[in-house]
């Protein structure tokens, strides 16, 4: 392997001996090499700005500066320089102030070789999935005289509302589906909901729908062709209201369906439907980033616990150089009145970003609702959490007239919904 290709590391200890041990321990992995060595938080901010590090060991006690604060510095200043915090404390306070710091991931001393080795390919690969979607998306600069962009123009079709999390666990499908179904109860327009989650869609077993209904798996092959009138022919209605494109049977199947055929999709679904809600899942592939950059808004749900937030940083990262603005991407906190949380200012305070959305938690009413196959603000519609979810549906649906009339009174009424940020 060139050296240009290795993991270039750097290594932060005030103790000599555990550098050299931590040197010896990556210089046993053939993609690895160490791109230098600190003995304090000062000197680490200085060998970081001059070596550009792909990955740095940072340990959290040193005399002159502390781990913690140096993170903050570097996370500023080398931002493509992921950082790995090693402490022999594990309380969850010294946890939470490395995450808010901006540490990628945690190691608690003594570990071993292995979980040091995967920590830094684990940080590391996520950190070039962030370059390689930047290099894909990165505008190109039009040639001297040549002609300038036009601006987006609004136009008369429906708002995709995409749900991500970069963590699963965060009850991302049940408030999609909920969302779904409380746009079409609040405005009496209509809704189809998409089981984006190809490889593990839930939304046929939430909504009690039939196994033998059709799914998107119907119009592999044929995509290419198809219209409005046979996307209609395998959307499935359901007894509230709403219209469901389901996922694939099996995880195979999904791998049938390209990022294109999905944009095709949803792209279709935009002429009839006032509002698509998007379920995704857990994944920076291909078939995801299509569904959120074609998506006008994108619901981050996260959870105030160290692991979401940890998560979300790094998927706020990728977004920034997606060129998703904070229109686009908007915070969801779920369960948001749980206890041994982090609190919603700290969180708002590390990732420099207003949660404009909250959601309580009520476990029991989300287990009754998904065991009889009723959405919960139609079986507890007066329960908080319901409450939340219309909420929810009445800033997406107020913003969206908000964007509606803002384009009228510059030109003419058209017929359809508008949608709510133009790309």
């Amino acid at each position: 392997m060139a050296d240009g290709d290795k993991i270039r590391i750097l290594i932060v200890d005030d103790i000599a001996d555990t550098r050299d041990n931590l040197a010896k321990l990556i210089g046993f992995e053939p993609d690895m090499e160490v791109a230098g060595t600190a003995d304090g938080g000062q000197a680490a901010v200085n060998m970081a700005k001059k070596e550009r590090p792909n990955v740095i060991l940072m340990d959290i006690n040193m005399p002159d500066m502390d781990g913690i604060t140096a993170t903050e510095i570097i996370s500023n200043t080398v931002p493509d320089a992921p950082i790995i915090m090693m402490s022999v404390q594990g309380e969850q306070d010294y946890l939470r102030r490395s995450m808010l710091a901006g540490a990628r991931e945690f190691l608690v001393k003594p570990f071993s070789a292995d979980e040091l080795i995967n920590a830094i390919r684990h940080v590391h690969e996520l950190e070039k999935v962030k370059r390689a979607r930047y290099a894909q998306v990165a505008p190109q600069a039009p040639a001297p005289g040549g002609p300038v962009a036009a601006a987006p123009v609004a136009r008369d079709t429906g708002q995709i509302i995409a749900f991500f999390s970069p963590k699963g666990g965060v009850g991302r499908t049940t408030i999609a589906t909920n969302l779904a179904v409380a746009l079409h109860q609040s405005t009496q327009k209509p809704v189809v909901l998409v089981d984006g989650s190809l490889p593990f869609g839930d939304i046929a077993v939430i909504l009690n729908m039939s196994p033998k209904a059709k799914t998107i798996a119907d119009l592999v092959g044929s995509f290419d062709n198809t219209d409005s009138d046979v996307l209609e022919s395998v959307l499935v209605s359901h007894s509230t209201g709403i219209k469901v494109l389901l996922a694939p049977p099996t995880p195979e199947s999904a791998e049938l369906i390209k990022g294109e055929d999905i944009k095709r999709v949803l792209e279709l679904l935009r002429e009839r439907y006032a509002y698509i809600v998007v379920d995704t899942w857990p994944s920076y592939g291909e078939q995801v980033i299509t569904m959120l950059d074609t998506s006008d808004v994108i619901l981050t749900l996260m959870t105030l616990e160290i692991t979401s937030l940890k998560n979300v940083r790094v998927f706020m990262e990728v977004a920034e150089k997606l060129g998703y603005d904070d229109n686009k991407l908007q915070l969801v906190a779920n369960r948001n009145d749980s206890s041994g949380g982090i609190k919603a200012s700290d969180v708002e305070a590390s990732l420099g970003r207003k949660i404009p959305h909250t959601i309580v938690s009520d476990g029991r009413t989300l287990v009754l609702a998904v065991n009889r196959g009723v959405p919960f603000v139609i079986s507890h519609r007066e329960s908080q959490v319901a409450k939340d979810i219309f909420a929810l549906a009445g800033k997406l649906a107020g913003a969206q007239e908000a964007a509606s009339a803002a384009t009228g009174a510059k030109a003419p009424a058209r017929a359809g919904g508008m949608r709510l940020f133009a790309r």
